[in-house]
């Protein structure tokens, strides 16, 4: 041998060593047990750790083998990794004789990613179910593909010191497999199994308050529990259910009374899709959504309920009423798998409601103790466990439009996954907005949304809101320089930046430029082009002090110019006109110069008393800020048409309009017609439009005996032509052709679709939401993006 092969023999005898980084979701996936086998595999030296930056390898063997290890690293990851990046370069060879994993270190700034919780793998599931197996109907079966992340991390990196598991002493059994490379717990920071906890008790209110420990015993009693009509509070991974029989009629109202809940509907629980296939029309992605890792709660179309068998399970009317979908999950536990029996178990409930274990307007409740008192006057019985909950999290809420995801609440199995930017921003963290509050940290291009934290009036939401803030910068690293806030003067978001500065500045950012510009970020837009931005909801503080919520944007990050709006009307009495749409059809209707005949649904539902004062506020202008809310023209039609008068949640009105206009007939093709004020009309410049000849067609169709639900989808319909008239007047004018359709009102897929299709077949490229709520859930994305233009930005 000479020449270069002799060269290449003598490179190949020299030992390489080689230090890698690997950033991403890394930790507590099972990713340093799969770089031990790659490692093995290849006969490489070396060791592997985790850091606070990610995991960190060194390899040591033949050039060849060393570079086969860094090509294969992201082929065949484990199934809960997400690798972002991996770097690395040569360092001085040591000489080691095997490839170990080190004790994980923890110096230098949080860098690495936390994995979401995910429900139950299929392995884990075979020996909750097999008789045979140790783990045999253990309720906190778990292995390195599965189980408790988020929810249970106190600190970075990821070990089991830095879980609520460091607590719990593994047994031998528990030890072993954690130590051995071959298997599926290798390094798996939860396990455990019955030998060594977690416990499960149940406690019943009528009995001493003491733990019934060992064993199913407590699952089968729940479970006959739940058969006999009694509510549950349920201890998960992010904190309580509430649940019942979703079957028994009585079951579901007294839970609805006892928590106040108005007619919002409830999420049931099913053992598999098949369960309730009968009761919904479930495309392929649905489904898909159903059973993926994730397992959130997935909005479906109901079909219409025939009579069940016994097999084809029909959930209590109660369970969600009006609504025109019902929202279904599967287990995502092994104690849900438990509490809606395995082969063989007797006879229980097949589909159980669950919901958040809180009274309305409180946060999730996760502490024992805590749940003990404020579930009191809720729950029957409290099945629980000694595994603390360290990181509220409810479950996260998604429909599929158009063969796409809608996440419409991002919670448990999404956060704390972050959202990639576009631009890189300082650190910050942004506030989010009162409803649906969700908050993000941010730094160069990484934004992480803080799960659903809840709507701000409630001073417990508040806190859960500085916990979270407290946690998510301990696992993410990120020190805000800048925090970032909506424009509303009044709002509880805002006010808690101001008192927790510090001397740092506070950016405020315009409500429906921030949706606007989540929808860019969402999109990969680095700004540099501006959108025709279509921003809908209920509510929306606008620059001119009025209540903004049917506006047409044209906006970048850096700005926004108001192209257009629907036109004002009073909002008479603030959330009272919210929480009573009639009051909002009577204002319409006064705007449009129509009168309040009592033969329209809106004047009847009004109390005779309540008529004559709102006459006289509207005359006097009492407590009525103009508004131009979408939000609120969807209230006011849902009440002219007579589908809902008093809503008993947020959007009620709205969700039962939409839910009427998908059973109208497709013939009925007509579309109301707005009316157009151009900037050449107008003072202020831009275009209202106006919707005062929809409301009058309405008044005349009802009048000659159309159904209520046709009624709904013209209304759609004239919605969906006035958004089109509107952006294509915007590309006359401006020459801008990509759509971004954001706001609350966005989260109705009928409207969304139809919107979506009439502009794509004229040309426009339509942005909609996949990663973040089109609702105030995904405010606080906007609003980093455009902090980041109005304050210095670090470079890339």
């Amino acid at each position: 041998m000479s020449g270069p092969q002799a060269q290449a023999a003598i490179v190949e005898d020299t030992a390489l060593r080689r230090r890698i980084t690997v950033r991403g979701v890394v930790q507590g996936v099972g990713f340093r047990p799969y770089l031990y086998g790659l490692a093995t595999e290849l006969a490489l030296t070396g060791h592997v750790t985790n850091t606070p930056e990610g995991v960190v390898a060194e390899v040591e063997g033949t050039p060849s083998a060393v570079a086969r290890f860094c090509d294969r690293i992201a082929a065949q990851v484990p199934p809960l990794a997400r690798v972002e990046s991996v770097h690395h370069r040569d360092v001085l060879p040591v000489g080691d004789s095997a490839f170990t994993i080190l004790t994980s270190r923890t110096d230098g700034p949080a860098r690495t990613l936390v994995s979401p919780d995910s429900a139950t793998c299929a392995d884990c599931l075979a020996e909750l179910t097999d008789p045979a197996d140790r783990r045999y109907r253990h309720p906190f079966v778990n292995c390195t593909h599965c189980g408790p992340r988020f929810t249970i991390v106190t600190g970075v990196p990821y070990d089991r010191a830095h879980t609520t598991m460091a607590g719990f002493a593994m047994c031998p059994d528990c030890a072993r497999e954690y130590a051995d490379p071959a298997d599926r717990r290798f390094h798996a920071q939860p396990v455990a199994c019955p030998a060594c906890g977690p416990r499960l008790r149940l406690i019943v209110a009528r009995e001493p308050r003491l733990p019934r420990a060992g064993g199913p015993e407590p699952v089968t009693e729940a479970r006959a529990l739940l058969t006999r009509g009694a509510i549950l509070a349920v201890k998960g991974l992010g904190g309580y259910h509430l649940a019942c029989d979703a079957t028994n009629q009585a079951a579901v109202a007294l839970l609805r009374r006892r928590k106040a809940r108005g007619n919002k509907p409830f999420a049931i629980m099913a053992r598999t899709a098949d369960d309730i296939r009968h009761l919904v029309r479930m495309s392929l992605e649905e489904q898909s959504l159903l059973e993926g890792r994730a397992r959130p709660v997935v909005l479906m179309r109901r079909r219409p309920y025939p009579t069940c068998t016994v097999e084809e399970q029909q959930p209590a009317e109660g369970v969600a009423p009006r609504s025109p979908d019902l929202g279904v999950m599967l287990p995502y536990t092994p104690l849900h798998h438990l509490l809606l029996g395995l082969p063989g178990d007797p006879a229980g409930p097949r589909l159980l409601v669950m919901t958040s274990g809180n009274a309305s307007g409180e946060p999730i409740v996760t502490d024992d103790t805590e749940a003990l008192e404020r579930l009191a006057h809720l729950a029957d019985a409290w099945l629980t466990h000694d595994r603390t909950i360290h990181v509220p999290c409810d479950d996260s809420v998604v429909r599929v439009c158009d063969g796409e995801p809608l996440v419409i609440r991002r919670a448990r199995g999404y956060a704390p996954l972050p959202v990639p930017l576009p631009l890189p921003v300082r650190p910050a963290l942004a506030v989010g907005g009162d409803l649906k509050n969700a908050f993000a940290l941010a730094a160069g291009r990484r934004a992480w949304l803080s799960a659903h934290i809840g709507d701000m009036d409630d001073l417990g939401t508040q806190r859960a809101f500085e916990r979270a803030a407290v946690q998510l910068e301990s696992v993410t690293g990120v020190r805000p320089e800048i925090l970032v806030a909506d424009r509303h003067p009044a709002y509880r978001s805002v006010r808690w930046a101001e008192r927790n500065a510090a001397h740092r500045p506070v950016a405020r950012v315009q409500h429906h430029h921030a949706h606007v510009a989540a929808a860019m970020a969402e999109h990969g837009l680095d700004g540099t082009r501006a959108v025709i931005g279509v921003a809908f909801d209920g509510t929306g503080h606008g620059d001119d002090g009025a209540v903004w919520g049917g506006e047409f944007l044209l906006a970048d990050y850096n700005r926004f110019t108001r192209f257009g709006h629907l036109a004002y009307v009073p909002l008479p009495g603030g959330d009272a006109a919210v929480r009573r749409p009639y009051r909002m059809a009577l204002a319409h209707l006064r705007a449009a110069g129509l009168g309040w005949s009592s033969d329209l649904a809106c004047t009847a539902a009004c109390p005779p008393e309540e008529l004559q004062l709102l006459e006289r506020q509207l005359e006097r202008g009492l407590n009525c800020v103009p508004t131009s809310s979408m939000g609120r023209l969807f209230d006011a039609v849902s009440s002219l048409a007579g589908v809902c008068h008093r809503a008993g949640y947020e959007a009620q009105a709205a969700v039962e309009l939409e839910g009427a206009a998908v059973h109208a007939p497709a013939e009925a093709t007509t579309a109301y017609a707005f009316a157009f004020h151009t900037s050449e009309e107008n003072r202020g410049g831009a275009v209202r439009a106006d919707p005062a000849p929809v409301l009058a067609a309405i008044v005349g169709d009802l009048r000659a005996g159309v159904e209520p639900g046709v009624v709904a989808a013209r209304f759609h319909r004239g919605v969906t032509a006035m958004v089109h008239r509107m952006c294509a007047w915007v590309r006359e004018r401006h020459g801008l052709d990509t759509v971004a359709l954001t706001g609350g009102v966005f989260a109705n897929t009928l409207l969304s679709s139809a919107c979506a299709a009439t502009l794509r077949e004229d040309g426009f490229t339509v942005l909609r939401h996949h990663l973040v709520p089109p609702n105030d859930g995904g405010l606080a994305l906007g609003q980093l993006m455009v902090a980041a233009r109005a304050t210095p930005t670090p470079t890339e």
